[in-house]
């Protein structure tokens, strides 16, 4: 019975960990650590070098799964562990949809042609279109609005009703 409640903890920390990025990019990205963010949102011919201040987001959500791991590992609540390891599939589903996918920043792989790896180039191409803090959209990254499964051209037509 263990071995169901730990893929269970696993599996709920995973989906948990997309509102917990979704509120950590709209609040806290675009909020008071935009200094770390606002290069993300830079055309690449203005970036300097293969890192980003953004990159440094990776070692913040790395730290929560790493206490988990220790305290799971350390202490009776075994359980934490799993919410570590969660964190941990979340953190490199991020990865190779937003780094290696979207904004091929690896070369592993490319385009993949389905209607929601399209919609996902769509929802986060609309965030990118704006380069200040203020009025982005779309800050999650698996979770996307049902606009972003259609073509660019319908939401207009759909803004003008």
């Amino acid at each position: 019975m263990n071995i169901a409640i730990y893929i269970f903890v696993t599996l709920a920390s995973v989906a948990a960990m997309e509102f917990v990025a979704w509120f950590a990019h709209k609040y806290i990205m675009h909020g008071f650590l935009w200094v770390w963010h606002e290069d993300h949102h830079l055309p690449h011919h203005e970036k300097e070098g293969f890192f980003e201040k953004n990159d440094l987001f990776f070692l913040v959500f790395a730290i929560p799964s790493a206490l988990c791991y220790i305290l799971g590992s350390a202490t009776p609540q075994f359980w934490l562990f799993f919410v570590g390891v969660g964190i941990s599939i979340y953190g490199l589903i991020y990865f190779l949809i937003h780094d290696v996918y979207i904004h091929q920043r690896f070369k592993w792989f490319r385009q993949l042609d389905n209607r929601y790896s399209r919609a996902i180039l769509r929802a986060h191409g609309a965030h990118h279109a704006k380069q200040t803090k203020q009025d982005c959209e779309s800050f999650g990254l698996l979770v996307i609005d049902s606009k972003y499964y259609k073509k660019r051209r319908e939401w207009k037509q759909e803004a003008s009703h």
